[in-house]
């Protein structure tokens, strides 16, 4: 054989739609294992059937003038001009989402829920692969093991847009709470008592908070609203009372000047200027305050803003402080001016899903250019912050009402949750930075066997060497845990935690050691006395004085003749 000749390789004749092609190698030598960004940013792309750009209205001038080439055209360009265009999903909620935030800096998302749970995500430490919470609190969770634990929807939760190491945790519960960025507890404000007619007496509220939201100055205060009539500012370094009380007196015929708060917003320009406070009451009212104080009387107040006894759960204001938008319970979407805080200057029909979840909100988009909300299809609406008609709208959740939005200004990204217990985060590669770019960007995590919770063995159950095992008892369809942190297996015991309290607690063996006499808790008593008993008939200590001179005793003696029994009584005749 020469050097000339071209050696040839035989190579199996396989059609091109054999399924044995996956199993045969298509190169020689080490392949590259780095990861296809711009594959993995693809296979995020939404795939949405239905238009992006919402259609107008019949009665518009240039709605005759439209074709279906300028319907395609505009829905790419809608799509290009918003941050819609991908999506990352996190499901690791079980129930309905109702409030989300992210840090200042974007890095940092929590979620609460109304299954009682606060989630933290981290997106430096997600994967495509991994995508999943960090840590999951349960606001009001004082001991698992405790009989009378508590839990309580979660209503809303926002990080200090001042200070991302802190966020504002609010539940179905009298008390909010302050929690770090990495779940833990920093302050638990007081309830106030509940016996108290009057509020402004009170050193917090006495029912359910609703809401609340922080100061956009001050990184030290916050603001709730409650279903006592009131709106509470606090300084987050003094829990035992509210810095000031703010009550408000409902005009509504049969409310005894009482009302819940459904809503509050507060806001001040971005050139400077005063602060605005604004909140909206269940009877329909909507109450304006200064910002700054003095809080004993509104700076404006609107009766019947929106239909009495539906709840408004939607408030937001502009990054000037000159416009205020509500979404009401009455299906309507309204927008007010501060200036003349009396009628509204639009008002459009808004299908509204604040009696199933009344966390519904309406949010503005960085620097007022649009504003954003969700709808009961599972819509996400995009409109214009003059006239409030859409200017874009995309499918979210299918069948599932989108509950809350919000939209991040520092990344560029729109984040929803559902009623469908998932969030999703909207973003354009090319316009948004960080936060999910850098997630999709990654490389997935090599996934091991020991990965899958399915396949591992919890050992916390642990199993000894003397355990009866059942057949089919270790293979479950329900082993292992969920993606946050809960077990599949509801058969399966509580473990209670290692306490600080329980760590400081002296053991069995200590007690036995330093303790004297300790042994004595574990032993009969009558086998304790017993074994004395020959040493006290051999050498009495008491009685050994008069042993001598003792009598000894005796006894009658009994004849075998006489009965054993008492005497039978005289039969009488």
């Amino acid at each position: 054989m020469s050097d000339d000749e071209d050696i040839q390789v035989e190579g199996p004749n396989l059609a091109e739609d054999d399924p044995m092609r996956a199993f045969l190698p298509t190169s020689f030598g080490k392949k590259s294992k780095e990861a296809d960004i711009a594959a993995q940013i693809n296979r995020s792309k939404r795939t949405v059937n239905e238009p992006t750009a919402s259609k107008p209205k019949p009665g518009d001038s240039d709605s005759n003038d439209s074709s279906d080439s300028d319907d395609d055209s505009d829905g790419s360009d809608d799509e290009d001009e918003h941050p819609t265009s991908h999506e990352m999903v996190i499901k690791t909620h079980d129930r309905a989402v109702t409030s989300l935030s992210l840090d200042p800096a974007g890095g940092r998302l929590v979620s609460g829920s109304i299954d009682c749970t606060v989630k933290l995500h981290d997106f430096s430490s997600l994967t495509p692969t991994t995508i999943r919470a960090f840590k999951s609190v349960d606001p009001y969770e004082t001991k698992p093991s405790a009989a009378n634990t508590e839990s309580h929807p979660v209503h809303h939760v926002e990080f200090n847009p001042l200070a991302g190491g802190v966020f504002l945790c609010i539940s179905a519960h009298p008390q909010a709470k302050i929690f770090s960025r990495d779940g833990d507890i920093v302050t638990q404000f007081v309830k106030g008592d509940m016996y108290l007619r009057d509020m402004n007496n009170t050193k917090g509220h006495v029912s359910e908070v609703t809401t609340g939201t922080w100061h956009p100055t001050d990184k030290n205060q916050c603001v709730t609203a409650g279903t006592d009539s009131t709106l509470r500012i606090w300084d987050i370094n003094n829990k035992r009372s509210q810095k000031e009380v703010i009550v408000f007196k409902s005009k509504a015929a049969g409310a005894a000047g009482r009302t819940r708060m459904t809503a509050v917003a507060w806001g001040t320009p971005a050139q400077g200027g005063n602060n605005v406070l604004v909140s909206a009451a269940l009877d329909g009212t909507l109450v304006m305050w200064g910002g700054n104080g003095p809080f004993t009387r509104p700076a404006g107040e609107i009766r019947e803003a929106h239909k009495p006894n539906t709840w408004t759960g939607g408030i937001d204001i502009s990054s000037d402080g000159r416009m205020v938008v509500t979404r009401g319970g009455d299906n309507l979407i309204k927008l007010w001016d501060t200036r003349k805080f009396k009628e509204p200057l639009v008002s459009v029909e808004h299908p509204s899903t604040s009696d199933h979840y009344p966390t519904t909100n309406i949010k503005y988009a960085p620097n007022s250019t649009s504003i954003i909300t969700g709808s009961a299809t599972g819509h996400l609406h995009i409109l214009n912050p003059g006239n409030l008609r859409p200017e874009y709208t995309t499918l979210v959740t299918p069948g599932s009402p989108v509950i809350t939005v919000d939209w991040h200004p520092k990344i560029n990204q729109i984040i929803t949750g559902s009623a469908n217990a998932e969030t999703h985060i909207l973003y354009n590669p090319t316009m948004s930075t960080r936060g999910a770019v850098d997630v999709m960007s990654r490389a997935p995590k090599r996934r091991h066997i020991d990965d899958n919770p399915e396949f591992t063995t919890d050992q916390s159950l642990g199993l000894s060497g003397e355990s009866i095992l059942t057949p089919g008892a270790l293979a479950s369809r329900n082993a292992g845990v969920t993606a946050s942190g809960k077990s599949k297996d509801p058969r399966r015991p509580h473990v209670p935690q290692q306490t600080p309290f329980l760590r400081s607690q002296p053991d069995e063996k200590h007690i036995s050691q330093n303790i004297p006499l300790s042994k004595m808790l574990h032993e009969d008593p009558r086998e304790a006395l017993l074994k004395y008993a020959d040493l006290a008939k051999k050498d009495p200590v008491f009685t050994k004085a008069w042993k001598d001179t003792q009598p000894v005793t005796q006894y009658a003696d009994v004849s075998d003749e006489e009965e054993d029994g008492p005497e039978k009584k005289k039969v009488k005749r």
